[in-house]
């Protein structure tokens, strides 16, 4: 058993720390920016909460964190209160936001001042693979930090890689998002080509998905797509933020991304049509309207 502080407790936040005390069974310690929500937690998985990040990172031998973007995990990280402040020597910090690589790398370089080693350990799955614990998890660091890291990290994921040095596994995870925005794109064209046509669109997937034209989203997607219902998990607010960070590297590395840049372009006019929390499935509703 670990002692385990988890920063952020939102959609995916939540679940993970609870794997990390109840199927990890580890001594978890949990601060939220909601003091409720952390006093929530603490009162489903029997641990505890703190009042600030520093506080709940006090003698953990793993911290995570899971937050918004750069600036909210600079702010619970290397802020007067941030973890940064108490973490002890030999420590590990675990960030599984969806942030930028050089963030990330930035937050490798101020934890080993301190003593403390990074992961940059982004997660894919959603809300639904948080839950079960079934996550994705990418990362990037020194292969003896991974080492020391997965068997903790496993408590909420079914797969984990070390993706490279810091920054890899945010790197990785851009890569995700770009393969998911245009499949998704595709997935909601061909919907709206097959209603247009006059197809049942169940019988369609039920035959294609079996093809080369198969994947997750539409097996678990066209349904609810076809419906009109797009409340089943990654927000667009959240997915514009992250195909921003995608678009933000490819202007530095100079990778050509013309299919995505156009996908969120499209992510925009959903938010313009009120969409913002509804999931990435809802590129439909714009062909639709």
């Amino acid at each position: 058993m670990a002692k385990v502080a988890f920063i952020g407790l939102g959609v995916m936040g939540f679940p993970m720390a609870g794997h990390l005390k109840v199927k990890g069974g580890h001594d978890v310690t949990v601060y939220n920016r909601t003091a409720a929500k952390a006093a929530s937690w603490a009162a489903k998985f029997g641990g505890k909460s703190a009042p600030t990040p520093a506080e709940a990172a006090k003698d953990a031998d793993f911290v995570f964190t899971c937050v918004g973007n750069d600036d909210d995990l600079r702010s619970v990280t290397s802020a007067k209160d941030g973890v940064l402040q108490s973490m002890k020597s030999g420590a590990i910090l675990i960030d599984n936001t969806t942030a930028s690589a050089d963030v990330a790398r930035e937050l490798y370089a101020a934890a080993r001042e301190k003593g403390v080693d990074f992961i940059d350990a982004p997660v894919s799955g959603g809300q639904a693979g948080a839950e079960n614990g079934v996550l994705t998890v990418m990362c990037g660091g020194d292969e003896a930090t991974y080492e020391k890291a997965r068997p903790i990290i496993d408590a909420y994921a079914r797969m984990v890689g070390l993706m490279g040095a810091p920054g890899a596994g945010q790197l990785t995870k851009m890569i995700n998002q770009i393969c998911i925005a245009g499949l998704v794109q595709g997935l909601a064209e061909g919907i709206h080509f097959g209603k247009r046509a006059g197809l049942d669109i169940e019988k369609v997937v039920e035959v294609i998905s079996k093809g080369a034209a198969g994947s997750w989203q539409m097996e678990n997607r066209h349904k609810t797509m076809s419906e009109g219902k797009y409340d089943f998990g990654f927000a667009i607010d959240w997915m514009r933020k992250d195909l921003g960070i995608v678009l933000d590297e490819a202007r530095s590395n100079g990778a050509k991304l013309p299919v995505t840049a156009l996908v969120d372009q499209f992510y925009g006019d959903v938010q313009a049509m009120g969409g913002n929390r509804w999931d990435t499935s809802s590129l439909l509703a714009r062909l639709e309207k």
